[in-house]
């Protein structure tokens, strides 16, 4: 099974403060992790702007994802054009984006923002 996980996850990973929901997809070793480029992008942007939620290193998150063996999506355009038939359910680029890689590829997501589980497509809830 492959996943591609949303950046809070992968920021609680990246500190090792994962959810019990997450932990059990992130530490199961028969999953192949994925991330991709918008989330180191999310990072950039929102620790830019002060969020206190983004204060890790974007290049340490990067770097660190890359040793963990997690394996880098990365963004084409037939995923850019997908996001224009998302339904208008969640406003945040970042999210449409990822939710967009993952249905173009036919892989799950994993997140822990229930809104996102209105999207078409393997949308995994990682909530408690």
């Amino acid at each position: 099974m492959r996943i591609l996980l949303d950046t809070h996850i992968l920021l609680w990973a990246a500190a090792d403060q994962l959810p019990p929901g997450a932990a059990r997809y992130v530490n199961d070793e028969s999953v192949a992790l994925l991330f991709s480029p918008a989330s180191i992008w999310e990072v950039v942007i929102k620790r830019g702007i002060g969020r206190n939620d983004f204060v890790v290193d974007p290049a340490s998150l990067y770097n660190g994802l890359l040793s963990a063996g997690y394996q880098e999506l990365l963004i084409t355009s037939r995923h850019t054009l997908l996001v224009s038939t998302l339904p208008p359910i969640h406003k945040d680029p970042f999210d449409r984006i990822l939710i967009a890689q993952a249905a173009s590829e036919g892989i799950s997501f994993l997140t822990t923002d229930e809104l996102l589980l209105q999207y078409p497509g393997s949308i995994l809830f990682a909530g408690a």
